[in-house]
């Protein structure tokens, strides 16, 4: 079933983690952090809209990594009821398409609770004081990948927070397949 993102909270602060990730043994909110923000995004292996913009997804991270801000994705998914979205296979994931970023496995289920994660891909950007910026999508994609043309919304987002400190006031909610709860 695809559901949206709820609109932004200015107030929302990062919370933290204590996640393993594929290539980085453990990592937190903090190392995962960049000088001009973090962006968390919550992503699985399975999700057609996910695979839609996989591509693009790793295309701008590195752009956003460039900016100053710090990127991860973060898998919640139940594994028993989804086995693709396990560990291995995310390790198979992250190498097939070059993450430049950590992907993590929240088995708990912990975090996406405390960030109040609905959907994937559901993106959080915050700045440099970890105070969330934006909540919406990455571009015009959905089940199928939106021209190669369209507009970048969740880079030059992130770019305007590297810049500013603030997100754009609009911004269009990100939609997808809910997260698989235990």
């Amino acid at each position: 079933m695809a559901v949206t993102t709820p609109q932004i909270d200015r107030t929302f602060t990062a919370p933290d983690f204590v996640l393993p990730a594929v290539d980085a043994g453990v990592i937190t909110r903090d190392q995962a952090r960049g000088p001009k923000g973090l962006l968390v995004m919550f992503i699985c292996n399975h999700c057609p809209y996910v695979m839609a913009i996989i591509d693009r997804l790793v295309r701008d991270a590195k752009q956003i990594q460039a900016l100053g801000i710090g990127v991860i994705a973060i898998s919640s998914n139940d594994v028993i009821t989804y086995p693709e979205d396990s560990f291995e296979k995310m390790k198979l994931l992250a190498d097939q398409h070059c993450f430049s970023f950590p992907y993590a496995y929240d088995e708990s289920q912990e975090v996406a609770k405390a960030y109040d994660a609905v959907c994937t891909p559901d993106f959080f950007g915050f700045n440099a004081d970890l105070q969330l910026q934006y909540r919406g999508r990455l571009d015009a994609s959905g089940r199928q990948a939106a021209a190669a043309d369209v507009r970048r919304e969740l880079f030059e987002a992130m770019r305007l927070i590297a810049e500013t400190g603030r997100g754009p006031e609009e911004q269009t909610p990100s939609m997808g397949c809910s997260i698989k709860w235990k």
